[in-house]
């Protein structure tokens, strides 16, 4: 038996200096503290294989006192990642802001912020419009970019148009803020989904919203980075810089993230698809045909499938990535830029794949912010299996919207 003393505290390690809320955004239930709370010691016995220090620093049973546990900032620190100071910069406002999004989600209160919220600018037209989690979200994860400074431009799903931030920030961020947030009263998992993308030099020369829009529809291959956060029993920020696919959980009692799941490989094919078949009637044949034959263990994998389905397609998503198998929407209705191109890069770097049923995701142009389109992502036997049955994806939507 080990013995460990664990510190217990709220997240405060976040970038000096950096002012996450507006001050509107500061009016939350007066119970509702985002901040720091008293330090608090625990102790307590259990078969863990190291200790973890009042400080939060971690050392494994036995080996001099070294390291056990690399934290996120320490993994981008690796030379052979080749991750710069400015994107290392970008990601602890981003992380934080995560960060408080992920207490923001967990709050009993939570529920009471679309109410209560009201929009604090002077002569806004909005003032007394309620504010919901998931533009909540987008306020905190804006603000934090734009300390960051850091940031050119950033585009997202809750924005008719990209948001430009400073003339010489090199990157430009794409982002769901909070994926499935009709969920959280169900407290059903959530998510945060992004993609990081170079600022194009040769296009500074042109108006700011011109230059903005541009920027923010590149192709998925110009992909640096992306990730996502899935709020659930566990935080936990996964992302890849184009060397493989990595999983940090969030140590509550530290506020950092730890590597948990290195180098994540994707199965080669699963035994799991993820899709509402609830619509199986409005399905195409193609579609049809190739869940009928899963299920029954009548494809090129012998066992039959289950349906694992949770309508949040961060939560299918990350279970897929580590089970294998498939998660699917047919439907024109999950956005390329803030959601398509991301996974699926994600996907692609665990070994899987990303498609919209016919051609691989990352290969399209985007022609439009808001663009919608089927999603397949998974197994890479599983897709390409799916895609030789042709006719998947689902082009009408009777009886309910999209």
């Amino acid at each position: 038996m080990h013995s460990a003393a664990i510190l217990l505290s709220s997240i405060s390690n976040y970038p000096p200096g950096i002012h996450l809320f507006h001050s509107e955004l500061q009016n939350f239930h007066p119970r509702l503290n985002l901040y720091t709370q008293p330090i608090k010691r625990m102790a307590f016995s259990g078969g863990l294989g190291f200790k973890i220090s009042a400080g939060g620093t971690t050392a494994a049973s036995g080996d001099g006192g070294g390291s056990g546990f690399q934290t996120l900032r320490e993994y981008m620190g690796r030379r052979e990642e080749h991750v710069g100071d400015e994107l290392v910069v970008l990601f602890s406002h981003l992380e934080y802001a995560c960060k408080r999004v992920a207490a923001l989600v967990a709050s009993p209160f939570n529920s009471s912020l679309g109410k209560d919220f009201n929009v604090a600018a002077a002569g806004s037209a909005e003032r007394d419009k309620p504010k919901p989690l998931d533009i909540v979200a987008n306020e905190i994860i804006l603000s934090s970019l734009k300390n960051s400074r850091k940031v050119a431009v950033m585009a997202s799903e809750e924005d008719d148009a990209p948001v430009w931030l400073a003339d010489d920030g090199p990157f430009v961020v794409v982002l769901d803020p909070l994926d499935g947030s009709r969920n959280i009263d169900a407290s059903i998992p959530t998510g945060t989904i992004f993609g990081i993308y170079r600022r194009l030099v040769e296009l500074d020369h042109l108006p700011t919203e011109e230059k903005a829009m541009l920027n923010s529809l590149q192709s998925g291959t110009k992909l640096i980075a992306s990730g996502y956060v899935l709020y659930s029993s566990a935080t936990i920020l996964c992302t890849s810089f184009g060397s493989g696919t990595h999983a940090f959980t969030l140590d509550h009692s530290t506020g950092d993230f730890i590597l948990t799941h290195p180098n994540i490989k994707i199965p080669p094919r699963g035994q799991i698809y993820s899709v509402n078949d609830a619509r199986y009637f409005d399905w195409p044949e193609g579609l049809r045909k190739y869940i009928d034959t899963v299920r029954q263990g009548k494809g090129k994998h012998p066992k039959k499938y289950s349906a694992r389905y949770i309508c949040s397609l961060v939560a299918d998503f990350h279970r897929t990535l580590l089970y294998g198998g498939i998660a699917m929407n047919p439907r024109d209705h999950l956005r390329l830029v803030y959601e398509a191109n991301p996974l699926s890069f994600l996907a692609e770097q665990a070994g899987g794949k990303g498609s919209d049923g016919k051609a691989r995701i990352l290969s399209l142009q985007p022609v439009k912010l808001h663009q919608r389109l089927p999603l397949f992502l998974g197994s890479p036997d599983d897709i390409e299996e799916l895609e030789s049955y042709g006719d998947v994806q689902q082009k009408v939507n009777p009886g309910y919207d999209v």
